[in-house]
């Protein structure tokens, strides 16, 4: 994990902590002065003089948490993403068939061949509107900015009564809304629950889309 700090008055980025026992000095400590014993001497044992100190910068300011992980998993609520972390990594995150039922980011731990590996962040479901502060997700987006890549997960059944393009819109208004920088990361678009989708080619469709739009993208249906 890492954390940003900020000052709490004028917003201002003061130093963002990356690494372990990294230090950074927010704000100078007063000096003391001195006290009647610095004024002693053989003919003047007992000095009332003293010499006042000078006082210390105060301020206040705003710590901000953020994970550090290599893939961040965006989408609506209920679109998969628990499933697939849970299913790419040891990570237990609680998994139900209705709305919000991540309520905090989860971190997964993905083994590679040859002892390599990486870290996926499971963030929960954003819904349209939420820049404005409307459900869960915004809150956590931070966690997300300073992955690699994002993870886009479209739930393409039609038990959802969704629009999978709708859907992709709106949470790519949702991102740039919250940062540019991170719309604009590299993303891998994932069409999940296909396999109780009653429409086979419905993902196809949708990735047919995602490309005459200039996405670029490859669709990795899961």
């Amino acid at each position: 994990m890492g954390t940003v700090v900020y000052d709490a008055e004028t917003g201002e980025k003061l130093h963002d902590f990356t690494t372990a026992g990294e230090r950074f000095l927010v704000a100078h400590g007063g000096r003391g002065g001195r006290g009647n014993a610095r004024f002693a001497t053989s003919t003047h044992q007992a000095p009332t003089e003293h010499e006042p100190g000078r006082q210390g910068q105060e301020r206040r300011l705003r710590l901000e948490l953020k994970l550090l992980a290599d893939v961040g998993l965006v989408g609506f609520p209920n679109a998969g993403k628990s499933t697939l972390i849970s299913r790419l990594s040891a990570a237990h995150p609680k998994i139900a068939d209705y709305p919000f039922t991540t309520l905090e980011p989860q971190l997964g731990v993905v083994q590679l061949d040859d002892f390599r590996s990486f870290v996926i962040a499971d963030i929960p479901g954003l819904i349209e509107g939420a820049h404005l502060g409307q459900g869960l997700g915004i809150q956590f987006l931070r966690h997300v900015e300073r992955t690699r890549l994002l993870a886009h997960l479209v739930d393409v059944s039609e038990s959802s009564g969704r629009d999978p393009v709708h859907d992709f819109e709106i949470i790519m208004q949702e991102l740039a809304a919250f940062s540019e920088d991170l719309a604009a990361k590299p993303m891998l678009l994932v069409a999940t629950k296909i396999d109780v989708a009653q429409d086979p080619a419905r993902w196809s469709r949708y990735g047919r889309w995602l490309r005459s739009a200039g996405c670029g993208s490859t669709l990795f249906p899961v």
